[in-house]
């Protein structure tokens, strides 16, 4: 019975600082081009009625919502991904079957064997 590899796989690797800080900008630029967008829709939009509330009161939260998000990274001890590693075990040949019988048996198996004579 084989044991199994102590090594992580590529999969479960949690993302580089350097991805993971591009992610991070991304994510806050995302939410502050949002907040603009509130901003202008409370300025521009006529006649001025409830949704004008809604507008600014998403201009004013959004700030703080995207710099808890951005300042909040992902947590790198998390690991759901499963391992790509399958671990076959190879067909055994019969105790009873001989070395040289079974070259011809299956064609995909090439032995090679070395002769005793040295070249000079």
């Amino acid at each position: 019975m084989k044991s199994k590899r102590l090594t992580p796989a590529v999969t479960s690797l949690p993302q580089s600082p350097q991805a993971e800080s591009d992610h991070r900008v991304r994510r806050y630029a995302l939410t502050m081009t949002i907040r603009i967008v509130c901003f202008g829709l409370m300025m521009f939009v006529q006649p001025y009625g409830w949704y004008t509330w809604v507008f600014a009161s998403a201009a004013a939260v959004l700030p703080y919502i995207a710099v808890v998000f951005a300042n909040a990274g992902s947590d790198s001890t998390e690991t759901t991904a499963e391992s790509p590693v399958q671990e076959i075990e190879a067909p055994r040949r019969p105790e009873s079957e001989d070395v040289r019988t079974s070259e011809t048996a299956d064609p995909w198996i090439i032995t090679i064997h070395e002769s005793g004579q040295d070249r000079a």
